[in-house]
Parts: structure tokens; C-alpha cells; sequence
């Protein structure tokens, strides 16, 4: 991405200007208070344009899920405006354009990789023909297509959160939402799969990924932009440019640019 995107998105970020349909997510003032009367988030003003990547950090609790959630139009807004490519967050869910990776990989046990890949497309209705060749398309880009007739209880950890965002680019999205993937994987198995998404994304490069996590490294090593999250109620404290190109290799993670981004978004978290 062009450092002019950047600063044109961290400009309308911060001051919650200027918003339309160039930005593929547009909150504006949104809050959320349940049914209880808890307050999850409020005032969150964010702007997200076509082909970024940004990581979400902050203490547990703090909104980060309830604000993906809204993105993905599981959840209303309580207060404020909300678009996703233009419009609202269901219609844009229901056009496919929006996918979403859990923590768990959530895949049906006794259905073959291909089968659990191409599902989404099953319940669409979509050929057969078309659901194998475009299951074989994003196995491969997972590094899995030798693996197709394989069922999950053959499969590693890692393995099987390769299927999962292989079923969640199957339907080619244009924003990609992650809640915490690698949460419960190994710190080996962790950075090989960082490495792997941003070689999707790198690929994919029109697709916007708005990504969770309590890795303060891996939100470093990932992202354009790190957005800071504060206690609850949930508000954004600061988003922090990182303005490292990519491609991001193994080589990255040692340079005094990383360190230092590091230790700007853990000082950020602490305030």
C-alpha cells in the first residue's frame, strides 16, 4: 500500500472526516450497550480502506470481538453509523463479500478437506464443477491441495486452521475478518502461518484483513496499522502506522524498526 493511502487513511482515522463509500469499513461515533446496560464500545471512530491490514490490541474485554461482530453484521450497532463497502453490514454479509476466521477452526468432522472448503459454496448452490475447482484453488493457496480427500482428525493444529481460511477466501471477499487464529497454536507453528497470510494477502492484495489478536509481535509483524484499544467501554486510544514494506520476511522480526514499532504499541496498550 502507498504511504499517500496511509496517511490519507490515518488522517480520516483519527478525525472521522471525509467518510464514503472509497473506504470498505465506516464507523463513525458507534457504541454498543446490551440489553443489561453494559457499555462494550463506544465512540469508535475507524476507517478502513481497500487492501489494508489492521491488527486490533487491548486487554480482554475491551470490544474487540463486539466491534467485528457489528463489522460482520452479527451484532447492531446501538449508536452511530456503520458501512461496509457502501452499505450495511447484513446486505454487505449477504452479498459474500464478508468472511470470518474464529479461534477455532469449527470444521465438520466427518466431511473431507475439499467438502468442508467448498461449503459455503454448497449452501449457495453453486456446481459441483465450479465448488472442486475453486476448492483446489484456495487449497493450494494454503498449501493443502494434496490434502483434499484427508478428514480434520488427520490434520495438525496448523493444518486445520490452513482449511479454515481456505473456506473463508473461498468465496473471494473483499474484507477478511480473524478473531484471534493462532490464539491457541505453538510460537513455531504460530510464525509460519503469520508468513502464510500475508503471502495470501500479498496475493489478494484488494482484500482488506481486520485481524484480532494479543500478540503484540504478531500484530507488529502482520500489519499496516495497529489499532489500540482501551478498557472497557471500549474506545480507540491511538492507531499506529507501521510503515514497513512488504514483502515482510523472517529478516524483519530481528531489525531495530521492529523492536521499536514493539515498543510503541506496548506503551500505547500500558496508557
Amino acid at each position: 500500500m502507498s504511504s499517500t493511502l496511509t496517511a490519507r487513511t490515518d488522517l480520516r482515522a483519527i478525525s472521522g472526516r471525509e467518510t464514503g463509500s472509497d473506504y470498505l469499513v465506516s464507523m463513525e461515533d458507534i457504541g454498543k450497550v446490551y440489553p443489561n446496560g453494559t457499555v462494550a464500545v463506544q465512540n469508535v471512530n475507524l476507517h478502513a480502506g481497500e487492501g489494508e491490514f489492521l491488527s486490533f490490541v487491548g486487554p480482554s474485554g475491551c470490544g474487540k470481538s463486539t466491534i467485528f461482530n457489528m463489522i460482520a453484521g452479527l451484532t447492531a450497532h446501538t449508536s452511530g453509523q456503520l458501512s461496509v463497502l457502501g452499505t450495511s453490514p447484513k446486505e454487505a454479509r449477504k452479498q459474500n463479500e464478508i468472511a470470518f476466521v474464529f479461534q477455532e477452526h469449527t470444521l465438520l468432522p466427518w466431511e473431507k478437506l475439499i467438502d468442508n472448503v467448498t461449503l459455503p459454496l454448497t449452501l449457495r448452490g453453486v456446481s459441483k464443477k465450479e465448488r472442486i475447482r475453486e476448492g483446489e484453488r484456495v487449497l493450494e493457496l494454503v498449501g493443502l491441495k494434496d490434502h483434499m480427500k484427508v478428514l480434520p482428525r488427520q490434520l495438525s493444529g496448523g493444518m486445520k486452521m490452513r482449511v479454515s481460511i481456505a473456506r473463508a477466501l473461498i468465496s473471494r471477499p473483499k474484507l477478511l475478518l480473524m478473531d484471534e487464529p493462532f490464539g491457541a497454536l505453538d510460537e513455531i507453528t504460530r510464525q509460519s502461518l503469520q508468513d502464510e497470510l500475508l503471502n495470501i494477502w500479498q496475493q489478494e492484495r484488494k482484500m482488506t484483513v481486520l485481524f484480532i489478536t494479543h500478540n503484540v509481535f504478531e500484530a507488529v509483524f502482520l500489519s499496516t496499522r495497529v489499532v489500540v484499544m482501551t478498557p472497557r467501554p471500549g474506545k480507540i486510544s491511538e492507531i499506529i502506522d507501521i510503515p514497513i514494506p512488504y514483502p515482510r520476511s523472517e529478516d524483519y522480526r530481528s531489525m531495530p524498526e521492529f523492536g521499536s514499532n514493539v515498543h510503541k504499541v506496548s506503551e500505547a496498550i500500558k496508557h
